[in-house]
């Protein structure tokens, strides 16, 4: 690798960030930009590895693929629709990056390769992956300890708040509780808090996951710079 001594961070994403429901949400991305320049302009040994999800236009896909054939669809179907999805939303991350980012989308993770530049993105890789265990393998591949997970939610809750009025947020969690949480099986287009797949690896690899709204990146700051934040740690 030779270059281990970079600060080297995973942000896992999260689709719904990018593509909240059919409309690309270019004030996150505004912001987001922002957040990712503002980090590099204070850390120069700062990399980021922005790991891409589908979003809704994922869902929109396999819906519109559903009304067409009906039950014929297998999940691999499903899963490549995902897939694109995800290259289609990585691009538009590079492209904002372009000046700095690594020129090739990291979306065949069995290649390792040589980046040098502040910003690498990526993006779903085959079927049965989800982007968080493409965030987790770029873990593996480039020596990274932590995820800092974006999505859509403040924090992991022990039961599904949109069901249970008495669900409470976690703060700290480990990987095995974590793990009989959400289960053993990644479904494709799923909506657990962290692929269950992708847990079992991290736990194996020793990392930790945090887990962030997107939409409040002064929080992520918060996390970045070792203050007060709302948000899941999972170790």
């Amino acid at each position: 690798m030779g270059n281990n001594h970079k600060d080297r961070v995973v942000i896992s994403v999260g689709g719904s960030l990018i593509v909240p429901n059919g409309g690309i949400d270019t004030d996150f991305l505004i912001k987001f930009n922002k957040f990712v320049r503002a980090q590099l302009a204070k850390n120069k040994n700062r990399q980021f590895f922005l790991i891409v999800g589908g979003g809704s236009t994922t869902r929109h896909y396999q819906k519109a693929a559903r009304e067409v054939i009906g039950d014929k669809l297998t999940r691999d179907d499903l899963d490549w629709l995902g897939i694109h999805a995800t290259r289609l939303n990585a691009h538009l991350v590079r492209t904002i990056f372009r000046d700095i980012a690594h020129h090739y989308i990291l979306k065949h993770y069995e290649i390792i390769r040589k980046v040098e530049e502040s910003v690498v993105v990526g993006s779903g890789w085959k079927p049965g992956w989800s982007t968080d265990f493409c965030a987790i393998m770029a873990c593996q591949d480039y020596d990274v300890k932590t995820v800092i997970n974006l999505s859509n939610i403040d924090q992991i809750y022990d039961k599904d708040p949109n069901k249970f009025k008495d669900a409470r947020p976690i703060d700290k969690i480990s990987w095995k509780e974590l793990r009989k949480l959400v289960g053993n099986e990644w479904i494709p287009g799923m909506h657990a808090p962290f692929d269950p797949i992708a847990a079992k690896k991290a736990e194996e690899l020793g990392l930790k996951v945090v887990i962030m709204n997107g939409s409040n990146l002064e929080n992520v700051q918060n996390y970045m710079d070792g203050k007060k934040f709302t948000g899941t740690v999972i170790q």
